[in-house]
């Protein structure tokens, strides 16, 4: 049970190095723009590359793997429905909103927290590989067309996930992987530096925003940010947990991995992308720091109940 809070604490402390710096007002106004704009870029397509390059491709087909990819795929679904019909929401706002409810953080805090829980992160693998080849290519097609780009071809739009460069990344990963090659180190070694930034450039950046932004869940943006918290935290575990026993029969670790996968909170890539794009920032910041901050007492509870 410490272990799991290790991870925890080590996320807090460096969103809170962020805060502190932007208090201080070491990095000067808008750095927050420039770090996102520097993980979107450079330092999270390599840290992509490098995941799925080093990712077993066949764990795509596990049974866990297909609960967390039906239990993302019933969150947007329910999530865009609400969102559309009730909210009366549409464009970008709905498309970051999804991904909020969505998109977990599988990377730095999945990986660690999976370790300290049922010893292994392999869990984790084909969750990076779903969301990197499918999740993010979709969403910044949505994304690219939603934020009004007037007089783009259809070929241009069709081609905009390639040319985004977290895809590329991603695709470049998926190429080695599947070919076995072996990178030599002076290709090798400036990936692995360029990577190694992004998780605590990301974490930074987003404890920069928090300075002198108001208190999460009180804008005029409650609505669809509750709503997106409650099927992050709650809904992704419950429904992982109904899929994996009831369905799939899935017991012990195989059974604890997944689910654990689904309670994980709001990646900080959600808050990269509406940085990004200029769209639902406040929202996507507010559901990152809720959906982290539930997530504590869920995953221990659930490592309580199944482990």
């Amino acid at each position: 049970m410490a272990g799991v809070l290790t991870g925890f604490v080590t996320l807090a402390v460096v969103v809170l190095l962020g805060y502190l710096l932007a208090r201080w007002e070491v990095l000067g106004a808008g750095a927050d723009a420039v770090l996102s704009r520097l993980t979107f870029f450079a330092a999270t397509p390599a840290l992509m590359f490098r995941t799925v390059s080093e990712a077993e491709v066949a764990d795509v087909f596990s049974a866990g793997a297909l609960v967390n990819v039906l239990t993302t795929a019933v969150l947007v679904l329910v999530y865009t429905l609400v969102a559309r019909v009730v909210l009366r929401r549409r464009g970008a706002g709905l498309t970051l909103g999804a991904l909020s409810a969505s998109y977990v953080n599988a990377g730095n805090l999945g990986i660690p927290l999976l370790v300290f829980a049922v010893g292994n992160a392999a869990a984790i693998a084909p969750v990076l590989l779903f969301q990197l080849l499918v999740m993010v290519p979709v969403s910044f097609a949505l994304l690219d067309a939603q934020t009004g780009r007037r007089g783009v071809s259809l070929t241009q739009t069709l081609s905009m996930p390639v040319r985004n460069p977290l895809v590329i990344g991603v695709a470049l990963g998926l190429l080695v992987s599947l070919t076995g090659v072996t990178l030599p180190e002076v290709v090798a070694l400036p990936v692995d530096l360029v990577a190694n930034m992004a998780i605590p450039v990301m974490l930074i950046a987003f404890g920069l925003s928090l300075r002198g932004a108001p208190l999460p869940g009180r804008g005029d943006e409650r609505a669809p940010l509750w709503t997106a918290v409650a099927l992050k935290a709650l809904g992704g575990p419950a429904l992982a947990y109904v899929l994996g026993a009831h369905v799939f029969d899935l017991a012990g670790a195989d059974l604890l991995g997944p689910v654990i996968v689904a309670a994980l909170p709001t990646a900080q890539n959600v808050f990269v992308y509406a940085m990004r794009y200029g769209r639902a920032v406040p929202v996507v910041r507010d559901a990152v720091l809720l959906t982290t901050l539930g997530c504590v007492p869920v995953v221990l509870a659930l490592v309580a109940a199944l482990g």
